[in-house]
């Protein structure tokens, strides 16, 4: 086993080294007594901070997550480092966001995943899944799985569902791409810092200023979509629809559509994205999803979620003097909740390094721990990959990956650029 001491998260060597080495640190970290304290990485834009704990088991991750009130989210955001004000306007979305705004952003947003919206996306789930597969069929039998099928689904639903058009796919993918590049050279400048802020603003302003407009329109003209749902929600203190109540500003809108695009689309896409090389390199794990799918299929979600973990990590800071699980907090403590490492507690997951649709219980932390931040969006992205996965296997049951992903270097979301398949 690493050496405690031998362990940099900060470093972006760290996090460019194979998967089996970071399972084998994190392995370091969740059995070292204390909490471990990295430094914070420089950045240039910002002071360098103070550093930060890292949370690593999964009991800790589960504490720290629901207690919210100790534990916040809304001194410099949800990444390590606190970010400038600029940054903080664009992509200061509710999950950065703290009690009592962040209830009544929640809200809202919940009231418009109504039973109506949840069965129309539901709908348009099934007939987007079965055109792409369609297409796929139709092709040459080989091709890049996340181009063709990882990252149309959930980029088309959030965007019918937003009542964003066509025409705009292609800006949106880009700018959710930048977004979450990490230090991947292939979205963002990462040898000049000044230049990757400057993208991740540009990036930002480009989705804002997208649903902005956008909702000024359907303020003037109401649609069914889910833009004029939020932007014309009223909702009263006591979370019933009423008049003079509750509803998004236009900078409350843009923030959340980042925040939609960006955890809706990327995070999907590479759950699905990972699901077939796991599938692909697990084929008993396949038999028995083909054996009985309807009955298999939401433990395989279950795990594939657990298994990827395709947000590594969020930041919370202590708003007072405390302890979490015997480990003694200060205020304006930050603390780094390793979702990737939680899941593969050997105290709460038997083999946990084994792909196991079948596992029970699995009481995974890939949606986030319990509390307010929980994944408003885990049902659509439950139902997005049991949707495109029946679809593909009822229609090209033999598809699989054909060598190994091309991985996002990225500390903060477990990536796929690109799967190739056959059929």
């Amino acid at each position: 086993m690493l050496k405690v001491e031998d362990i940099n998260l900060t470093d972006w060597e760290f996090w460019r080294r194979p998967l089996e080495h970071r399972h084998e640190a994190f392995k370091a970290l969740r059995w070292e007594p204390s909490l471990v304290r990295f430094e914070e990485p420089d950045i240039v834009i910002v002071p360098r901070g103070p550093g930060y704990y890292a949370l690593t088991r999964h009991a800790d991750v589960v504490e720290a997550s629901r207690r919210p009130q100790d534990f916040c989210s809304g001194r410099g955001a949800i990444n390590i480092p606190d970010m400038p004000g600029d940054m903080h306007e664009y992509f200061g979305s509710m999950i950065s966001m703290d009690d009592p705004r962040h209830a009544k952003i929640r809200r809202i947003v919940s009231r418009a995943f109504s039973p109506r919206m949840i069965q129309r996306f539901e709908d348009q789930v099934e007939e987007v899944a079965a055109k792409i597969v369609e297409d796929v069929a139709a092709g040459g039998g080989t091709g890049d799985f996340v181009a063709d099928v990882a990252a149309r689904l959930p980029l088309k639903i959030i965007c019918d569902l937003m009542g964003i058009g066509e025409e705009h796919y292609g800006t949106v993918l880009d700018a959710t791409n930048v977004i979450l590049a990490g230090n991947d050279p292939e979205f963002i400048p990462h040898d000049d810092p000044e230049q990757a802020a400057l993208a991740l603003l540009t990036a930002g302003q480009t989705l804002k200023e997208l649903v902005e407009d956008l909702g000024r329109r359907r303020r003037a003209e109401p649609t069914d979509d889910l833009t004029s749902a939020l932007v014309n929600a009223e909702v009263g203190s006591g979370g019933g629809i009423e008049q003079g109540g509750e509803s998004l500003t236009d900078q409350e809108l843009g923030s959340f559509f980042i925040l939609l695009v960006v955890a809706g689309n990327e995070t999907t896409r590479n759950a699905i994205a990972h699901a077939l090389h796991l599938f692909t390199t697990n084929p008993g794990q396949r038999a028995l999803l083909l054996e009985d799918y309807e009955g298999r299929m939401p433990g395989a979600v279950e795990e594939i979620v657990r298994f990827v973990s395709p947000v590594i990590w969020m930041r919370r800071t202590a708003t007072r003097d405390t302890t979490l699980n015997e480990h003694v907090i200060k205020e304006g403590d930050k603390l780094v909740l390793y979702y990737w490492s939680a899941n593969r507690d050997e105290t709460v997951f038997t083999d946990p390094d084994r792909f196991d649709i079948t596992r029970k219980p699995n009481d995974h932390v890939g949606f986030g721990g319990p509390g307010p931040h929980f994944c408003l969006g885990a049902h659509l992205a439950r139902r997005e990959i049991t949707v495109m996965f029946r679809a593909l296997l009822e229609r090209l049951p033999e598809i699989r990956s054909d060598g190994e992903p091309d991985r996002l270097e990225s500390s903060f979301i477990n990536g796929i650029k690109r799967l190739p398949y056959t059929f």
